[in-house]
């Protein structure tokens, strides 16, 4: 999957997106809200470059950054139990067996996370840098384009019930993905006899 963007055994790009919750019980609130004093619901997703998300975790309060949230998410679960998808790709005359994911500076050196180079020295590390930088972003276009599609996604959540809003959430990434693959080929005019219609 990742071979399209340049990297090789890549699975996805991972990242949270906080969704606004304007009607958070009030005794809630505190657990919810961040520095913005407003309360919100952290989305966890893993995507692609053609916008296909394949693992979505929803429901976490909003003070959790993304570390907390990913010790409570079931993304790594089948690696864990070893029922994880085979893989294997070389790079530098190296095999591997253990597909990645790229990530920002905040999560853990683990193996199956690659994250930028900090401070890069040379033009190797600052073109790798430059790179990763771009292709992570896949899954912050896909948060903007989620929300671009549904204004539900967009505004803040107005029901007071979490798991209705889960629902929504749930059913928005479902109609996002069923999007993304009817467009993925085309539109499929590509077949069609224009002499029909003269």
């Amino acid at each position: 999957m990742g071979e399209h963007r340049g990297f090789l055994g890549m699975i996805g790009c991972i990242d949270c997106m906080h969704w606004e919750w304007k009607n958070c019980p009030t005794a809630w609130k505190g657990q919810y809200s961040r520095g913005s004093a407003k309360p919100t619901i952290v989305l966890e997703a893993v995507a692609s470059y053609d916008l296909w998300i394949w693992h979505a975790f929803f429901g976490l309060p909003g003070t959790l950054n993304d570390i907390n949230v990913l010790d409570h998410s079931p993304v790594f679960d089948d690696i864990i139990q070893g029922q994880a998808p085979q893989v294997t790709f070389c790079f530098n005359e190296n095999e591997y067996r253990l597909a990645y994911y790229l990530t920002d500076g905040i999560y853990p050196k683990w193996a199956t996370f690659i994250q930028s180079i900090t401070l890069p020295q040379g033009p190797k590390a600052a073109l790798f840098a430059q790179h990763q930088e771009a292709v992570r972003k896949d899954v912050e276009q896909v948060f903007g384009v989620l929300q671009a599609r549904f204004a539900i996604v967009k505004n803040p959540a107005r029901f007071w019930d979490l798991d209705k809003i889960g629902k929504i959430m749930r059913a928005c990434i479902i109609l996002h993905n069923m999007i993304v693959e009817d467009e993925r080929d085309g539109y499929g005019y590509t077949n069609v006899d224009i002499s029909e219609f003269q």
